[in-house]
């Protein structure tokens, strides 16, 4: 991370993540992916290696960084990705930003992922930002060697030249047609993610990102982990996107700053001390890491890679596939579907995404549990699978920290219930939004989509959800 532009730190926000692999009644979503810790441990074992080997760092213009792209260029080329090794000057000398695309996918839509692979001059850098490097690196290959199909264009950078003051991305940045940029869809931006006296930010400093960024906090709430949000801005390498009026979001886990009390009640560590002590000095060794943070980080990126690689930017169903659900939009009332009765309703309470009718969960403010379903044949042959909806998500309750109040999306396959999703009243909008997820896994089968809405005895939050789709290609 770029020193000079450290600052404070933002207001306090619960979240947490979606649950572990189980053959139980709940298992995990085939869009939480868990990336290997010990593969992105590995990373950064090389990365320590190539410092140890090259004068202690992977500083910009010195051959330690040129043999840090190296290495991460051969893992992306061997894994199928088309692969540039991008120079540009800095007064430190030559810098090389490596760029990787998956070469599937819509390329009019392109979602990209990046940190920054330099450290500075004191020392090997490997949680600044060795660790965001690593993890970034692992979830491309994971998601290479997973047999993925994206409908979206996947592509990842690692930047150069960041702790001289962003180089790398401004220039990649810079250096792109106007017509090229307008294709990016979202950045999302790994800087840190390791720290040894970790916390755990999210970016809340892009309104165009404010999607992707209730999506990792979702992701964070459904795995009963805290988080704050952190005004980040120009701190790093997403700045540059965020300038252009690109989506952006990412995590953080902590530099010099001091961890207060309430923070390490929160989130353990030691309270009174950095962050990270070693930040920006020469004891950022592969020794100065909380495994337990990447981790977390880690499975959070493949979380986010893994949907919106999935997600439609064309405003409706994919050009090559049919809705698979019947009325899905609900206009034809309960037809085709089964749950509780009164979630369909036309009341004007409320309004519809489209026409008149939708699927109002909750909302009652007292305990109660709503649920709406319909079962869909998924084919065989699809190479790609989604379930999209549009919800909106209004409440009472005031906290910003607390989870009272969910609607949990899953898919019903015999006795194996999966959650998808799961929104609660910290999600709360004032309008529609569209959540796309990848339901791939269920190809050949029948199974059931389900909404399933709990609240708890007081104060009403209301999940209303409409043009429902199944889409396949």
């Amino acid at each position: 991370m770029h020193k000079s532009l450290v600052s404070g730190l933002g207001a306090v926000l619960v979240a947490g993540v979606l649950l572990a692999p189980s053959n139980s009644a709940t298992a995990a979503a085939v869009e939480s992916p868990d990336i290997s810790v010990t593969n992105t441990k590995a990373h950064l074992d090389q990365l320590q290696s190539i410092a140890t080997a090259n004068g202690g760092n992977r500083y910009t213009g010195r051959t330690g960084y040129k043999a840090s792209a190296d290495y991460v260029k051969a893992k992306l080329d061997a894994a199928g990705y088309t692969t540039t090794l991008q120079s540009f000057s800095t007064s430190a000398g030559t810098s090389y930003n490596v760029i990787a695309e998956w070469p599937h996918g819509d390329a009019n839509h392109v979602v990209m992922t990046g940190s920054h692979l330099d450290s500075v001059s004191a020392g090997p850098g490997i949680n600044d930002n060795g660790s965001g490097s690593a993890g970034v690196l692992e979830t491309a290959l994971a998601y290479a060697a997973g047999g993925q199909t994206p409908r979206n264009r996947l592509r990842f950078g690692f930047w150069g030249a960041e702790e001289l003051g962003l180089l790398g991305s401004k220039y990649y940045v810079n250096n792109l047609p106007a017509a090229e940029r307008d294709k990016i869809e979202l950045y999302l931006n790994f800087d840190m993610i390791a720290s040894p006296n970790p916390g755990y930010f999210v970016y809340d400093d892009n309104p165009a990102g404010d999607g992707a960024r209730d999506d990792l906090v979702s992701y964070f709430t459904s795995k009963s982990v805290q988080t704050e949000f952190i005004d980040v801005q120009g701190r790093s390498d997403h700045a540059a996107f965020r300038s252009l009026g690109i989506p952006t979001a990412g995590t953080f886990s902590g530099a010099e700053e001091t961890k207060s009390s309430a923070q390490a009640t929160k989130w353990g560590g030691t309270a009174g001390q950095a962050f990270d002590p070693c930040y920006h000095r020469s004891c950022d060794t592969i020794s100065n890491l909380d495994l337990t943070s990447l981790d977390r980080q880690i499975d959070a990126i493949g979380h986010m890679i893994w949907n919106y690689a999935q997600k439609d930017y064309t405003g409706g169903p994919p050009p090559s596939g049919d809705n698979l659900l019947q009325n899905p939009g609900f206009e034809s009332g309960t037809a085709n579907w089964i749950g509780t009765t009164g979630v369909i309703t036309n009341s004007t309470s409320r309004p519809a995404h489209g026409g008149s009718y939708k699927a109002w969960l909750q909302g009652n403010g007292r305990s109660s549990t709503e649920n709406l379903g319909q079962s869909v044949a998924i084919p065989a042959t699809a190479t790609a699978a989604s379930l999209s909806l549009w919800i909106r998500i209004d409440s009472a309750e005031t906290t910003s920290s607390t989870v009272y109040d969910t609607v949990k999306v899953q898919v019903v396959d015999g006795s194996t219930t999966t959650t998808l999703a799961t929104y609660s009243n910290l999600n709360k909008t004032t309008s529609y939004v569209q959540k796309t997820l990848n339901v791939l896994a269920y190809k050949g089968k029948t199974v059931t989509v389900r909404f399933l809405g709990q609240e708890d005895s007081s104060l009403q939050t209301s999940f209303v959800i409409d043009d429902v789709a199944v889409t396949t290609s």
